[in-house]
């Protein structure tokens, strides 16, 4: 693994790769070899992981890759934890063990770990999220389990996989989204660029409506940009803007900066609202428990 890998990865997968507590000099049972380091191991021997974020895998892809361990051999080898006398569990590399059996090979390279199951998820997820074949909302779901099982903040999803917090706010709020348009983005029938501004539409059957002209006519991102100003801009024939509607001016510079302020000062995301008589709100999102101590300490200060 280089050096710029490792950076990339931050304290998330490499770190627990690298720590005492999961690279230890132990020896196996057998005296064969050393855990930590890297082992011929019989494929018969290792489990599936149970903490696998990604249940399917492109058939025609896993053939090919099958076909070139048959050629090659597996030149990245998988990582397992060891759970008993030559018996071990996957942590990673589940494409690469599905097609080591497609190409019916009986032994295959790995790194022997030590890991507790909360690390066992979070090691799969990280390694999930790093490939590059993953669609936006294997990305999300991975993203969101990590925050709700892994109980990380988005600040520190954001260290653990090396990704600013606003990628990660991104990709959670595809989410959000209908399921028929999240399972476009897994088809790949549209782009994450594409249904991002459908987000901004608030009734779910516009931005279905939305999705069938995109597939229609292959709108440009931009050009959605401007169909789903055009959705929230129109009004029925004859309406006229209500009391609250006139309220919503838009904020004066003096509460902008405060609500600014707010959101660097918090890192959290903060609403704003304020009518013409000088009434409103704030309101201040947190994704978890661990985020709204992290949000209290800091409005003590």
């Amino acid at each position: 693994m280089s050096s710029k890998k490792k950076a990339a990865l931050g304290k998330g997968l490499s770190a627990i790769l690298e720590s005492p507590e999961t690279d230890i000099t132990s020896k196996d049972i057998s005296g064969n070899y050393v855990v930590g380091a890297v082992a011929s191991i019989k494929v018969k021997n290792i489990d599936t992981n149970p903490f696998q974020p990604r249940d399917k895998v492109d058939e025609d892809s896993l053939n090919e890759l099958a076909n070139s361990i048959r050629e090659q051999g597996i030149i990245q080898p998988l990582t397992v934890r060891k759970m008993g006398y030559e018996q071990y569990q996957l942590i990673s590399g589940e494409r690469r063990l599905r097609a080591a059996k497609k190409a019916g090979m009986e032994e295959i390279p790995a790194y022997i770990r030590v890991a507790n199951d909360e690390q066992m998820l979070e090691m799969a997820l990280v390694e999930n999220i790093q490939r590059e074949d993953l669609n936006a909302i294997e990305v999300a779901i991975s993203y969101n389990r990590l925050m709700e099982e892994v109980k990380l903040t988005q600040e520190k999803l954001a260290e653990r996989v090396g990704k600013s917090r606003t990628a990660i706010t991104n990709y959670l709020r595809l989410l959000k989204l209908p399921a028929e348009i999240q399972s476009a983005i897994q088809e790949q029938r549209i782009t994450m660029g594409q249904a991002r501004p459908l987000i901004n539409i608030d009734d779910p059957e516009k931005q279905k409506e939305l999705l069938e002209e995109i597939l229609e006519d292959n709108l440009s991102a931009r050009k959605i940009e401007q169909r789903v100003k055009e959705i929230n801009e129109s009004k029925p024939e004859g309406q006229k803007k209500t009391k609250e509607t006139r309220q919503r001016e838009p904020l004066p510079k003096r509460y902008v900066e405060i609500k600014e302020n707010l959101t660097e000062k918090l890192d959290a995301s903060i609403k704003l609202n304020r009518n013409n008589k000088g009434k409103g709100n704030i309101v201040i999102s947190f994704n978890s428990d661990e985020d709204l101590e992290r949000i209290l300490s800091l409005m003590d200060k």
